[in-house]
This record gives C-alpha cells, structure tokens and sequence, in this order.
C-alpha cells in the first residue's frame, strides 16, 4: 500500500543506497504530503536513518533522485532542519545550550554576520518551546538526556525551516521529555510545518502520526496511519521480529486508535 500524493513536498524516485556495495536501501519510490507528522518504522537495519541521510544529502546514492519543495536539495536546504540521534553527537564539547541553539540561526547569519537582536529573540524562543530557557547559560555536557534532546529540538526550531527531520527523537528521554516533544511536533504539524520522525515504539504510532512509512530495505508501506499501520503490513515489515504484532492487531482490528488531542 502506497499512496501518491498529488503537490508533495518530498519526492523520492528510485532510490537505492549502499555501504561498500552492500544495498541499505532498494529501489524506494515515495511522494509524502506537506504539513504532517510522519513516522519511519521498521526493524533494526531496515535503513530508516539512512533515509533520512540519502534525502538530507548526507549520503551518496547509488541510485535515484530526490526533489523537496519540487526542487534539488541544494537549492532548498534552508528550509530544511535536521536533529540526529543524541548518541551520534560529542556532547562534551565546551559550549553552552544557548550557543547550541544559536547554531540554528547560522544559515541565515552567514559565517561572519553577528547574531541581531531577532536571532536572539528567536533563540530564547526556541528555548521556552522546550522549556530550557533557564539552562542557556548550562555548559551541554552537565545537562541529562532528556534536556539534551530538548536542546537539539530548540536549535531546529530556531532554524525555523519547512521540513523537520529527526532520528529517534524519543530514544533514551524520560516520559516528561516524551509528552513534551510530542505536544510540540504536534504544533509545529498545526502551523504547517512538515515533521519526519524516526520512530520505533510500536504501541506510540498510532497516537503520534498523521502519515506512516513502513520500510524494512524496501519501501513496504507509505500511507495515511489508519490505511497503512494494518496488521498485514506490519508482518510483511517485521516479520517473526514482531514480538508486539498480536497487541498490535488488537488495536487496531477494534479500531481503538487513540485520539490525538
């Protein structure tokens, strides 16, 4: 099940990327609407940050073509943000949570423009979004991984692009933190903006997202969540790894999908 839409803001055509020609990911061919909160799942290798790499350019493909906003990458990557996984970052760099969220305004500065009184503004708003507007002055090394996240979050927002990318962002955060960024992609969603997460929580997805692609080295699914979070895609991604598929299948054959506040 995959469903095209018609004016997407991401379109992927026959995308294949490999690690020392080793295939990651396989002739995947998907066009994804704007303004929605969008999951990645699949299992362990399934090449889902390596998605989010190839589209972001951060990865050569083998085969393809990618067009954002109907364009190259290069000419729009500055409506663009990106948050990595936590644990691919040197968090002992010496620098405060206020000028790693400054960091956000630098595409608009340029390398030697000063920061105006608007970057500023901009920057301690994106800190109150997350609410660690009493941390800017807190070196990033002595925060826990939950405000680190939140960090990482502020500085995407202060980038204040179109499309959000983001790996795992709920990986090794407390509950707190998980509310907290849930209730902000979910704004962002509401002010157009374009989120996709990296997501491997099955039992979340359905109260998460507007959109899901299921993929597992092939493109299984790509779909609104009520047509393509099904118990039959699920299988044909996980296979026997599904260790939740019955929990699963109950929710959804009942049709409990929890509402999105």
């Amino acid at each position: 099940m995959i469903q095209q839409v018609e004016n997407p803001i991401i379109e992927i055509h026959d995308l294949s990327v490999s690690y020392e020609k080793k295939p990651v990911l396989w002739d995947v061919d998907l066009t994804l609407p704007a303004g929605k909160l969008i999951g990645i799942i699949g299992p362990n290798g399934a090449g889902k940050s390596t998605l989010l790499k190839a589209v972001m350019g951060l990865l050569p493909l083998s085969s393809g073509y990618i067009n954002i906003l109907d364009k190259p990458l290069k000419e729009v990557r500055d409506k663009i943000s990106y948050v990595p996984q936590r644990e691919s970052v040197d968090w002992d760099f010496p620098t405060s949570v206020y000028d790693v969220v400054m960091m956000g305004r630098y595409g608009q500065l340029g390398l030697l423009k000063r920061p105006k009184k608007s970057d500023k503004e901009i920057v301690m708003d994106s800190l109150s979004k997350v609410g660690m507007e009493g941390f800017k002055d807190r070196q990033i090394s002595q925060l826990s991984g939950g405000q680190q996240q939140r960090v990482f979050l502020a500085r995407a927002l202060a980038q204040q692009a179109d499309i959000y990318f983001m790996d795992e962002p709920f990986a090794g955060v407390d509950a707190a933190t998980e509310k907290a960024i849930v209730e902000l992609l979910r704004q962002m969603s509401k002010e157009k903006k374009t989120v996709i997460v990296v997501h491997h929580d099955l039992q979340s997805v359905a109260r998460y997202f507007d959109w899901i692609i299921l993929l597992n080295m092939r493109l299984v699914a790509s779909g609104p969540i009520e047509e393509a979070f099904t118990p039959e895609l699920l299988q044909e991604t996980y296979g026997g790894k599904l260790t939740l598929l019955t929990e699963i299948s109950d929710l959804i054959q009942k049709n409990r999908f929890p509402n999105r506040e």
